[in-house]
């Protein structure tokens, strides 16, 4: 009787696949979820309160709100049409970013007050325009049907 459990060919290794919540997917999702909260706080509060103030900087906060509560179920769920909604919303994310980061910059005025994805996300430590780019790293690497090499081998001491 054979052990395949130590067996890495193509054969063996396509029938484990990569997730994409699981490991280092886990705190992506964390990150995701905690921006997700965040924005979608600030967009209400700032929509709720003071919408004539900044119209434009209030609905780009609330865009970015909606964005990464998808983006965060996307990567947590299973599944091909999961993993492109997640491409798909974490891309989204780094053109926002870099759209409205390039905008911010080149006509301050146009945003009386901050969005998340202003300058970049300077007020947010420069995390929202790291996240999608990890985020689609993270995506390439654990794309559908990628292989994977078991890591649980068990090793058999000498005899």
């Amino acid at each position: 009787m054979t052990d395949n459990s130590t067996d890495h060919s193509p054969e063996n290794s396509a029938a484990v696949s990569r997730h994409r919540n699981s490991g280092p997917g886990r705190l992506l999702i964390a990150v995701y979820g905690v921006f997700a909260l965040a924005a979608t706080a600030r967009a209400a509060f700032q929509i709720g309160t003071k919408f004539g103030e900044a119209p434009l900087a209030y609905l780009l906060t609330a865009l970015a709100a909606v964005v990464y509560v998808l983006a965060t179920v996307a990567l947590a769920m299973p599944g091909r049409r999961w993993y492109w909604i997640s491409v798909g919303a974490v891309g989204l994310e780094l053109v926002g970013v870099l759209t409205v980061g390039l905008f911010s910059l080149l006509d301050p005025e146009a945003f009386p007050s901050d969005t998340v994805w202003s300058l970049f996300g300077r007020g947010y430590g420069f995390v929202p325009l790291v996240l999608p780019i990890l985020g689609l790293w993270w995506l390439f690497l654990n794309r559908p049907g990628t292989p994977t090499v078991q890591t649980t081998e068990r090793i058999s001491p000498a005899a």
